[in-house]
């Protein structure tokens, strides 16, 4: 192994390949601490011409890469097992923001830029890039584009992959395939960008993107609102639709306890509303009209919920500082999350229309079987709804095998959402937490075609091994 740290070393340079146990800690262990593993090594490569000659030495050697951009998987999908015998990739150098055309609406990026700073370069360009995440502040774009990551706009604007124009990637065989287009239309064969889009670093390294951009809104309009149960919350959703189409970019959903979490443990926090209340909803309009017009198409629906009984109380805010203070009590969960204790995150997806039954029957499920209370965040709009049976640390700790409880937890929501024609991953990624949710959902058929493309591209079997297919 020292003749491939020497040959690693010789590419990146003495700085950019760290080796000692200090250095490589926040790479080889997930943000939250469920997963630790070990490493040869951590590569920082500034260019994709790099990285295509880390990947060649590596295969040489018969070493499995790992690719990893701003390391905040919430399925242990950017960390190595324990076993050690790898080297991490890691694309944090590459963060250059390469061009952005406003009149063709796309940006060219590499991958390991932070999610923020190509929201915040759009709107300097006058566009916007809508994907949006609590993570956004150090989760990288290659990452996210290899997670098909969703988040708060999804409703809107789509997953990742919507907002995909074009890649650059290198091959496990080191070849660098540059597909870096902006076309919206390209009918020559195979979309092959879609192959990496998700693959969670199973094909090869996302090296840079071209993004999709979108008109900048220009107006806002957004209530923090308390319907009365979450079918209420289900017809308001449909009342939005009718009344706003389009204009309606965000639906998110929320319990008490989850509410109750983040205004505990993250520090500046307070709740919109002034009484307590089982359910909340963030609803924002968003627009290039009049804040205006906006404004009253949201405070009418608002009154028609109010009249028709749906809503028990509402706050609307007054101006960007108010609207800013809801984004960030709705993107403080995974924080607040991560202090209160261990909550097993199902990251479950189900038709809209099941939404209600979902949340009640598998509620039902965790709280006969488990000491664990069930919290509840999620993208109501999309139908994706983070069932969250959560532990304290010290009834965690008892438990006398917390693996076991753990994957019979997840089942048992995960067979409420299957039988409902749902997922048991919606925007997370697989990784390593879901590879038995993989085996248990999944046919054979569907596996098998996982499979034989794998082989396609990494016949050896080298990249991000035992992570995603089974």
């Amino acid at each position: 192994m020292k003749l491939l740290l020497d040959t690693l070393r010789n590419i990146v340079g003495t700085t950019a390949l760290l080796t000692e146990s200090g250095d490589l800690a926040g790479y080889v262990s997930d943000w939250r601490g469920r997963y630790t593993g070990k490493a040869l090594c951590v590569a920082l490569p500034r260019d994709t011409e790099q990285v295509c000659e880390l990947v060649r030495a590596c295969v040489a050697a018969g070493v499995a890469v790992l690719p990893q951009g701003g390391n905040t998987s919430l399925s242990g999908g950017a960390v190595p097992y324990e076993q050690g015998h790898c080297v991490i990739i890691n694309l944090s150098r590459m963060r250059r923001i390469v061009r952005i055309d406003p009149a063709d609406n796309s940006m060219e990026v590499q991958a390991g830029c932070v999610l923020a700073e190509i929201q915040a370069a759009a709107i300097e360009a006058g566009r916007f890039f809508p994907i949006s995440l609590g993570a956004e502040g150090s989760c990288q774009i290659g990452g996210n584009i290899a997670t098909n990551a969703g988040g708060t706009s999804v409703l809107r604007y789509g997953n990742t992959r919507e907002n995909v124009l074009g890649l650059e990637a290198v091959l496990p065989d080191g070849r660098i395939w540059r597909g870096l287009r902006t076309l919206r239309k390209d009918n020559t064969g195979l979309d092959l960008k879609q192959m990496f889009i998700g693959a969670e670093g199973t094909l090869g390294i996302i090296t840079a993107a071209t993004l999709k951009l979108h008109p900048l809104p220009s107006a806002h309009a957004m209530s923090w609102l308390a319907p009365v149960d979450v079918d209420a919350a289900l017809k308001l959703l449909g009342m939005f639709q009718a009344a706003c189409g389009a204009q309606l970019s965000a639906f998110e959903l929320m319990n008490a306890n989850q509410l109750d979490i983040v205004l505990k443990h993250v520090p500046g926090q307070h709740a919109p509303l002034v009484e307590a209340h089982p359910w909340h909803l963030l609803v924002e309009l968003s627009d290039t009209c009049d804040h205006a017009r906006l404004q009253d198409t949201l405070e009418a629906t608002l009154e028609k919920g109010l009249e028709l009984g749906l809503i028990s109380d509402a706050a609307i805010a007054a101006n960007s500082t108010q609207r800013q203070t809801m984004w960030k009590l709705r993107h403080s969960v995974s924080e607040g999350n991560k202090k209160a204790g261990i909550g097993l995150t199902l990251d479950t997806a189900v038709p809209v229309s099941m939404v209600p039954a979902f949340i009640d029957e598998a509620t039902r499920a965790i709280e006969e079987n488990f000491e664990a209370r069930v919290v509840v965040v999620g993208h109501l709009g999309d139908g994706n709804i983070h069932f969250i049976p959560f532990f304290e640390f010290d009834t965690w700790q008892a438990l006398p095998d917390p693996a076991k409880t753990a994957a019979a937890v997840r089942r048992a929501g995960h067979d409420v959402a299957a039988r409902l024609h749902g997922t048991f991953s919606a925007e997370h990624g697989v990784g390593r937490t879901l590879l038995d949710e993989m085996r248990h959902y999944k046919s054979e058929v569907e596996l098998d075609m996982m499979r034989a493309i794998k082989r396609t591209f990494d016949p050896l079997g080298l990249f991000n091994p035992g992570k995603l297919i089974p």
